[in-house]
């Protein structure tokens, strides 16, 4: 009996640090919200951490669409009409999914399928408006981050920052 007792308790623990080391190893989920142009954005997204590997042209490698965050797609949500680089976006919620590329402008889209688990069922067939940014060089950021201006918002991690703008 005493036996029984034990492995179940070693069971029970063994389940305990494998679901805590699972939750351990899942980026943070984060909300941002800000007005830009009269409109209410929010941007949900997990975020990963760099952990001192190379992000673009290595964990994310170029020419291939990006969740712009972990887990599930970033959710990109806005309560008005707005102008993206120049070019309308109905207020809806949208995944928002970047192509990274080694030298020159990125591709940013705003997909009309918010809820996915990453990009491994992108259809490009559901964009609703893509556009291209230049990419800045930025000082470290280790956790991906999304942060808004007076004139859009911007997707900050590694040594990159790629700019929207938003009117």
């Amino acid at each position: 009996m005493k036996a029984v007792f034990q492995i179940k308790a070693l069971s029970f623990l063994l389940c305990a640090v494998l679901l805590s080391t699972a939750a351990m190893a899942q980026s943070p989920h984060k909300g941002v919200k800000g007005r830009v142009a009269g409109a209410n954005i929010t941007i949900r997204y997990g975020s990963p951490f760099v952990k001192g590997r190379k992000i673009w042209g290595g964990l994310e490698p170029y020419g291939k669409v990006y969740r712009a965050g972990a887990d599930s797609a970033t959710t990109f949500t806005t309560d008005k009409d707005i102008t993206v680089e120049g070019k309308k976006l109905a207020k809806g919620k949208y995944a928002f999914f970047v192509i990274p590329v080694e030298k020159g402008q990125w591709t940013v889209i705003f997909n009309k399928t918010a809820e996915q688990w990453g990009a491994f069922k992108y259809d490009q067939a559901q964009d609703a408006l893509r556009v291209m940014v230049t990419p800045k060089a930025h000082a470290m950021t280790e956790s991906l981050t999304y942060v808004f201006s007076k004139s859009g918002f911007s997707m900050d991690w590694d040594k990159i920052s790629i700019p929207v703008s938003i009117k």
